[in-house]
C-alpha cells in the first residue's frame, strides 16, 4: 500500500527509476567482475564503485524528480486558484518545451474562459439592470397602494381622534366620567395610527443602495443592523470604486441575505465583514462566531444559501460555505473584475 502511495507521486516515481537504473549497472558490473571481463584488483574499489554508482543515482534521480514535480506543482496551485475564480493567474515560459506547450496551452485556455466570463458577467450585469427595471415599475404601484392605504387607515385614525379632541373639553364640562372614557379612546386610537404609520413606513422605506456608493450604504446599514439585532459587526473595507453598479447591488444583496441567515439560524454574538476589491477580483468574507451546520446540510442546501450562489454566478463568480457544527460560518465570495476594451485577454 506505501509502495504504491509512492508510486503515485512523480517525483519517488522517478526517483526509483534512478535508483533501479543505478541497481542495474552495480549488478552488470558485479557479473563482469564474476566472469572476468571487469578486472578489479581491489575487492574495496568494487564495494565503492557500487556503493558510488547507487548513491549517485539517488542523488541525480533526487534532483530531477524535484524538478519536474517542482513545475507540476505550480501548474496544480494555479489551477487551484482558478477554481476559486482568480482569473488572472498564467503560466511562465519554460526552457523545456514540454512543459512550456503544457503552459501555454493553460494559458490559451484560460484566455478563453475569462473571455466566456466576461461575457457571462455582462449577460447577468444586463439582467439585473432589467429586473431593477421592472422592480421599479413594481414599486410604482405598491406605492400607489400603499398610499391609498394611508388614506384609508391612518388618515382615518387621525381624523378620529382630532374629532375626539375637539370634543373633550366639553365633554370633560358635562360629564368627567364620559370625559375619561374619550381620553382612553384617544390613547387608544392613537397607539393603533403610530402602529400604522410605522408599518407604511418600513414598507416605503427606499433601497440602501439608492443615491449611494456600496461603501457608504454598509457604513450607514452594517452597523445598524448589527445593533438592533445584538451583534458586534466587524467591518473591514477596501474598495477601490470603480466596481459597475450591477456588482456593487449582487454584492449588496448578498451581504444582506447572509446577514438574515445569521440572525434567523447562527445564534451568534459577533460577524466579520470583509470586503476587498483588487486589479482583477473583489472578494467578500462574512464570518459568524455561531453554531455553523454540517456538510449535509450544505449539500441540501438553503433558499438563502442557494440565493446567495446564484446571485455570485450571475458575475461569473463563485460562493463558498465553509461551516461546521459549533465552529461558525464563513461564507467566501469571489467575484472576477475585466479591464475594459481587452475582452478579457492579456496584452
Amino acid at each position: 500500500m506505501i509502495v504504491q502511495r509512492i508510486l503515485k507521486n512523480t517525483k519517488w516515481e522517478l526517483l526509483c527509476y534512478f535508483l533501479l537504473t543505478g541497481s542495474l549497472t552495480a549488478v552488470a558490473f558485479y557479473i563482469g567482475t564474476n566472469t572476468g571481463v571487469i578486472v578489479v584488483s581491489d575487492p574495496w574499489v568494487w564495494i565503492y564503485d557500487m556503493a558510488g554508482i547507487v548513491v549517485l543515482a539517488l542523488i541525480i534521480g533526487y534532483i530531477a524528480g524535484r524538478r519536474i514535480q517542482g513545475k507540476i506543482d505550480h501548474l496544480h496551485l494555479n489551477m487551484l486558484q482558478v477554481a476559486k475564480g482568480n482569473l488572472s493567474v498564467r503560466m511562465p515560459e519554460t526552457a523545456d518545451q514540454t512543459f512550456n506547450g503544457l503552459y501555454q496551452e493553460f494559458n490559451n485556455m484560460i484566455d478563453a474562459m475569462e473571455k466566456k466570463m466576461q461575457l457571462l458577467q455582462q449577460l447577468g450585469e444586463q439582467e439585473v439592470i432589467e429586473k431593477e427595471q421592472a422592480t421599479e415599475k413594481a414599486v410604482l404601484e405598491e406605492r400607489r397602494r400603499l398610499a391609498r392605504d394611508l388614506h384609508d387607515t391612518v388618515s382615518q385614525q387621525l381624523f378620529a381622534i382630532h374629532m375626539a379632541a375637539s370634543s373633550l373639553p366639553k365633554v370633560l364640562e358635562v360629564n368627567e366620567a364620559q370625559a375619561e372614557t374619550v381620553l382612553n379612546q384617544l390613547i387608544q386610537m392613537s397607539n393603533t395610527a403610530q402602529k400604522q404609520m410605522r408599518a407604511l413606513i418600513a414598507q416605503l422605506r427606499p433601497m440602501e443602495l439608492v443615491g449611494k456608493s456600496l461603501a457608504e450604504a454598509l457604513d450607514q446599514w452594517f452597523p445598524d443592523y448589527c445593533r438592533q439585532n445584538g451583534l458586534k459587526g466587524i467591518k473591514d473595507m477596501d474598495i477601490q470604486g470603480d466596481m459597475s453598479e450591477a456588482k456593487e447591488h449582487q454584492l449588496f444583496l448578498i451581504i444582506q441575505e447572509a446577514m438574515a441567515n445569521i440572525v434567523k439560524h447562527a445564534g451568534a454574538g459577533m460577524v466579520s465583514l470583509s470586503l476587498r476589491e483588487g486589479p482583477r477580483q473583489v472578494v467578500l468574507s462574512i464570518s459568524d462566531d455561531g453554531q455553523g451546520f454540517s456538510s449535509t446540510y450544505q449539500k441540501q442546501g438553503s433558499y438563502g444559501l442557494t440565493t446567495m450562489k446564484e446571485r455570485a454566478e450571475k458575475l461569473g463568480g463563485n460562493a463558498e460555505i465553509i461551516s461546521k457544527p459549533g465552529a461558525g460560518t464563513t461564507i467566501r465570495v469571489h467575484i472576477p473584475k475585466f479591464e475594459e476594451g481587452k475582452g478579457g485577454s492579456r496584452e
